[in-house]
């Protein structure tokens, strides 16, 4: 390895994702990551714990919704209020939307990160559940608008990975849940 350079971690989930979507998630190594992001497999696990880590990046994206979803105002309902956390996250994809194209086709592509993902998105909900129970919100109501809110994210993630016009996933986030209203009224 040469002389040190910055952004170890980003260049380590660059360069496995290149490598997942050149050679498949099952015939690549974590030695082959680290030797093209040029670091050692230490650095690696330094930053990811293992090679599916690196598409999920742990817990953030929970992190981001149960920050927003603590800030949202009192008055709205529990689901407006995972919808407008759930929007916030905005920022954080619609800048990312060529990653998160190549990232999904190399999970669609694995029956395991399939099942990674939605592991992920079910713990998404547990803490959005959680929070909403800090908020005040009594069960089951906690429960089924965290788990809606959850269902509203996947169909909208969806829609926005699709979308030729390129708009806002939170303009996806409002209409999906303007579509699940619609059905439940």
């Amino acid at each position: 390895m040469g002389r040190w350079e910055p952004d170890a971690k980003g260049r380590l989930e660059r360069a496995a994702l290149e490598l997942y979507a050149e050679r498949g998630f099952d015939d690549t190594t974590v030695a082959e990551i680290a030797e093209r992001a040029g670091v050692t497999e230490r650095t690696f696990f330094r930053h990811f714990a293992d090679k599916r880590e690196v598409l999920f990046r742990g817990d953030e994206l929970a992190l981001l919704v149960v920050d927003a979803l603590k800030s949202t105002p009192a008055d709205l309902s529990p689901l407006d209020a995972v919808a407008l956390a759930l929007e916030s996250t905005a920022s954080f994809f619609d800048d990312r939307r060529p990653h998160s194209k190549k990232r999904q086709s190399v999970i669609d592509a694995n029956p395991a990160l399939r099942e990674r993902e939605l592991i992920k998105l079910a713990s998404m909900a547990e803490s959005v559940a959680h929070a909403l129970r800090d908020r005040g919100v009594s069960d089951p109501a906690a429960g089924l608008s965290a788990e809606a809110g959850i269902a509203v994210f996947k169909v909208a993630f969806e829609r926005w990975l699709d979308d030729r016009a390129e708009r806002s996933i939170a303009v996806h986030i409002r209409e999906a849940l303007a579509e699940l209203k619609s059905v439940t009224s």
